[in-house]
């Protein structure tokens, strides 16, 4: 049964497609950069072009997150949403408040858009993923507690599922690890342990939640499995990612002046931390592989089905390859570092977010499950380039990044950063090869909503 107000979540989707296109040619203009150190400067500065683009990440995945809670909850909660209205209210404000930050960043120097923005009052900003003027991040919160106001009201009056509350609980996690980032210590050790209290326990904690349970729903939809089995999973899942990533933490507090005691305990639970998406793996091919039904949004399964695999790999393999100490002591800020990042987020989190999109957009564009074959056909494409091009780009940084470590750390005779950068930039054109081709797969995405749209559904 479908429910009127999830129609709410559609701009929330359109608008993370948009930023994502954005960030990603932000990234380009980053990985060219890397090459050509004159390129578009002094318009764009790297430094700028680094903080358009992780930021840009950053909301549109919030975004994403916001328009796959507004779709999921009233299905699982079986009644409307509290509020559309207010969800349609804060998605405009959020939009304007994350283009004016944006234009603020690419338009104001820095230094001048902290003045203006009331960091005098309340320093929060200069800091690496947080660097929003204080304004924005205030603005934030707002647009947060609104819609947790709306998601929270509306399980609260209607069915309580799994994946509702774990989604719930996740979106509360992330709103509340996010009021950290007000606090500014002078201490940079202290400001250090505690900025990653937003960027460590959103990504490798709350966000988990978020995507398990999102990963949950497609799944008890394109499978028809039983959801007592699918919840079973969840909660092994979700309790492994908690006792994991909240102590795993400790891989960032290594180096920082922390006690030693966090080199044993990060290196642990760290090793540990590949366990619960390898568990998703299993979970997403055994429920796949016990489906009761063959769902017509073949593209969506196969997000469903790559999400795992991707996360497991970036997160998981990617992030064990440099996170025990006496490795990481070598690797710490090294191209292997943005290896790991770069595939973690797609694997984990950008491609759950196009998974729920798959799936819902044909129907809140009034389609009974999925779209034309031909549609799906050049959305599998983009899958397979997006992904293969987000492999390449992992491959190209982490030689990169072995040889960086080894020319600037582990020889007998060490040699100046920049002179090892000179000696990668192989690695760095490559990555930017890689990187237009992954644009060519996004623009597939985009492009498949509006091929074969007259044409009939796909049929199993």
């Amino acid at each position: 049964m479908q429910y009127s107000s999830q129609a709410v979540a559609k701009p929330y989707f359109i608008a993370a497609i948009g930023l994502f296109v954005g960030q990603i040619l932000f990234g380009l203009i980053m990985g060219l950069q890397y090459v050509w150190g004159d390129f578009l400067f002094p318009e764009i500065p790297f430094n700028v072009a680094r903080m358009v683009h992780t930021n840009l990440l950053i909301v549109w995945l919030l975004f994403g997150f916001m328009g796959a809670a507004y779709y999921i909850v009233p299905e699982e909660t079986e009644t409307e949403l509290a509020s559309p209205k207010l969800a349609l209210a804060l998605f405009w404000i959020f939009l304007v408040a994350g283009a004016l930050t944006i234009l603020g960043y690419l338009l104001v120097p820095y230094a001048r858009l902290a003045e203006i923005t009331g960091n005098g009052l309340l320093p929060t900003m200069g800091r690496e993923f947080l660097e929003q003027p204080t304004i924005t991040k205030i603005g934030i919160v707002i647009v947060a507690l609104g819609f947790l106001y709306n998601i929270t009201m509306t399980i609260l009056k209607g069915r309580k599922t799994v994946i509702s509350l774990v989604l719930l609980l996740g979106l509360w996690g992330l709103a509340v690890f996010f009021l950290f980032s007000f606090y500014n210590p002078a201490n940079l050790v202290l400001d250090k342990y505690y900025w990653w209290w937003v960027v460590h326990l959103w990504v490798e904690g709350v966000w988990e939640l978020i995507l398990g349970s999102i990963l949950a729903f497609v799944l008890i939809k394109v499978t028809g499995v039983d959801r007592e089995i699918i919840e079973k999973w969840l909660y092994v899942i979700i309790a492994m990612t908690l006792i994991t990533g909240i102590i795993g933490t400790g891989h960032h507090y290594y180096w920082i002046g922390t006690p030693e005691y966090w080199q044993w305990l990060g290196s642990v639970f760290s090793a540990l931390e590949p366990i619960p998406f390898f568990m998703m793996v299993i979970f997403a091919f055994n429920m796949v592989n016990q489906r009761r039904r063959e769902h017509p949004n073949k593209a969506a399964t196969l997000w469903a089905l790559g999400t795992p695999v991707m996360a497991f790999l970036g997160a998981g393999v990617w992030g064990f390859m440099h996170t025990l100490a006496p490795v990481n002591y070598y690797t710490h800020g090294t191209q292997i570092t943005a290896a790991h990042g770069h595939m973690a987020f797609y694997g984990a989190y950008v491609m759950v977010v196009l998974a729920i999109i798959s799936y819902a957009m044909p129907i809140l564009r009034g389609r009974a499950a999925a779209n034309s074959g031909k549609a799906q056909v050049v959305e599998m494409w983009a899958f397979w380039l997006m992904t293969v091009s987000m492999v390449f780009i992992t491959l190209f940084l982490t030689g990169a990044g072995i040889l960086q470590v080894w020319l600037q750390r582990v020889s007998e005779d060490p040699q100046p950063f920049m002179v090892v950068q000179e000696k990668i930039a192989l690695f760095y054109w490559m990555r930017e090869v890689a990187g237009l081709f992954f644009l060519t797969g996004l623009a597939l995405y985009i492009i498949s909503f509006f091929v074969g749209s007259r044409e009939e559904e796909a049929t199993v």
